[in-house]
């Protein structure tokens, strides 16, 4: 898969100053973070986010070394919060891929491996919530046409 990049730089005022804290660390760190889902569609049509979600090629429990403030949540999926207050987190979700490990009699082990930007994209549940932002590069990431069904919407 070959992906659509398109060049784009937000009005800061509608980016999350807690939510770049988290990518700009991340970043530093080494690790591939983009800006993912909602938020990115929310700023693609000039909309000011709720929320902001982040994913990474970090495991969680590397990203949750960088940040004194934040929890592992959840069994089946691990998901960082880095906390803010007691209101305001940012979620940081590790890629997924589709794979899933079976034991030799059939059962499933684990349906929640870790992978790649390309294997995190296919398992968005919509296009749309399948753009990434890459915030050092100004840029939009868009795998599965995204933008033109965004642009169809307007």
């Amino acid at each position: 898969m070959k992906p659509i990049r398109q060049s784009i730089k937000f009005d800061k005022k509608f980016l999350d100053k807690d939510a770049l804290k988290v990518v700009n660390t991340i970043h530093k760190a080494g690790f591939e973070v983009y800006l993912v889902g909602g938020c990115v569609r929310d700023l693609l049509l000039g909309l000011e986010p709720k929320d902001f979600d982040i994913a990474t090629n970090a495991k969680p429990e590397q990203v949750h070394k960088l940040f004194k403030r934040s929890r592992l949540i959840g069994r089946r999926f691990r998901l960082v919060h880095v906390m803010f207050s007691a209101r305001k987190f940012i979620e940081v979700a590790t890629f997924r891929s589709g794979q899933v490990q079976t034991a030799k009699s059939g059962v499933i082990v684990r349906d929640n491996c870790y992978g790649n930007l390309e294997d995190d994209v296919v398992r968005r549940d919509f296009n749309i919530n399948a753009l990434y932002y890459d915030i050092h590069k100004h840029e939009v990431i868009d795998y599965v046409g995204g933008l033109k069904d965004l642009e169809a919407r307007e």
